[in-house]
């Protein structure tokens, strides 16, 4: 009974865990958003640079988290950052700085970053000791559950008090949920950390496959074209008449949408493969995300929400997968410069979809940049296709 209670503990940590620090902790500036664009007259571009120093954040921490050794174990350090990311949204609601909002959600950021690397490797090596590792697409719905959450609090918090109290009662409710994960986390199997070390060193001088710098191309594309609406959809969806006044319903289906999208990728990807099964996401990502301009009517916003968050959620975990299936002895580094252009991408994205919603005094010009780049990501992830048929065929001849 233990042997199949342990794993189950772990993994429920960890649910919560990607729930707190990435679906609160990076994702809830969304449905506050508007909030705080009201109650501060914030610019378009403003809020785009201080969702894009949150990005970078999480790009400075994955790579930190990738590129040193932690001597204290890798449970010490995940703890210490969960619970650093948790007081920095606490602190949001603590100051009216716009200089110390940008430290605190570059603060959120690395922390994510560091928290997000910590807490999927320690997962999997415990699912992997005990032969549980079809239990890993359950892992990422942590984040889709941290979103629908949000979407709840948010304007129960609105209702009652100021956006400081928003802030403040999220990372409060992060701190409780906090508690399960810091009683059940242990250090992974020792065994499966030294096999980790090996393998990432003896293939340090492979080349990667020729395919893989188009999938990395295409990814890039996938980080910009998300984000435009992962940062600005609830903002969005305030301007349609019939949802005005519930603009965080939109973000709750986003949450709902990413519950079992890893699950549901990963068994198409299995009948169907990963060439087509990541076709089929981006067309569901470019419908959803322009479905609310086609149709601007509580249905349009409502759908096209639900497709924006299973789409995202499905792309990213099905990208990891292909390339664990090309790169098998070189994973842990395809995966981690996966990260990096993503990290790129969000970067980049809000910047430019701020300036454009600035001076077009809409949302049509940020969507339809992020329908371009993600029609690009597309024809990319085709060329990875071709040049993979034809080194198969090669190989095969």
């Amino acid at each position: 009974m233990e042997n199949k209670i342990f794993p189950l503990q772990i993994l429920v940590g960890g649910i919560i865990v990607l729930a707190t620090a990435i679906g609160i902790g990076r994702f809830a500036y969304t449905p506050i958003l508007p909030i705080m664009q009201d109650f501060f007259r914030l610019s378009d571009s403003f809020v785009g640079y201080l969702a894009s120093v949150n990005f970078l954040g999480y790009l400075i921490g994955a790579l930190i988290a990738s590129a040193l050794k932690w001597e204290k174990g890798i449970v010490y350090h995940l703890k210490i950052h969960l619970f650093i990311n948790i007081l920095s949204t606490i602190a949001m609601g603590l100051t009216d700085n716009y200089l110390w909002w940008f430290i605190l959600r570059g603060v959120s950021g690395v922390t994510s970053g560091l928290v997000f690397v910590f807490i999927t490797s320690l997962v999997i090596d415990f699912l992997a000791k005990y032969k549980k590792l079809q239990w890993t697409g359950f892992l990422f719905s942590g984040v889709g559950l941290g979103i629908a959450l949000s979407s709840l609090l948010v304007p129960l918090f609105d209702y009652y008090f100021q956006w400081q109290m928003i802030w403040i009662g999220l990372g409060v409710i992060c701190l409780l949920l906090a508690v399960v994960p810091f009683a059940w986390m242990k250090e992974p199997p020792r065994e499966s950390m030294e096999m980790e070390e090996r393998i990432d060193f003896s293939n340090t001088k492979k080349k990667s496959h020729p395919a893989f710098r188009w999938i990395i191309a295409s990814y890039t594309c996938v980080g910009v074209g998300y984000i435009v609406s992962g940062t600005f959809m609830v903002a969005m969806v305030q301007e349609v008449p019939s949802l005005s006044g519930f603009p965080s319903l939109s973000w709750l289906l986003v949450g709902i949408g990413a519950l079992p999208a890893t699950l549901i990728s990963g068994y198409v990807a299995e009948v169907k493969g990963y060439g087509i099964t990541l076709q089929g996401l981006f067309v569901m990502q470019i419908v959803g995300i322009t479905l609310p301009l086609l149709l601007p009517n509580a249905f349009g916003a409502l759908v096209g929400s639900l497709l924006f968050g299973a789409s995202f959620m499905g792309l990213t975990a099905m990208f990891v997968a292909a390339t664990r299936a090309l790169l098998p002895e070189q994973s842990n580094k395809g995966i981690g410069f996966l990260t990096f252009v993503f990290g790129i991408g969000q970067m980049v994205g809000p910047i430019i979809a701020g300036i454009l919603i600035e001076y077009s005094g809409n949302y049509n010009s940020s969507i339809a940049f992020a329908t371009i780049i993600l029609l690009l990501g597309m024809v990319l992830l085709a060329i990875a296709n071709y040049k993979l048929k034809n080194r198969n065929t090669s190989n095969s001849a």
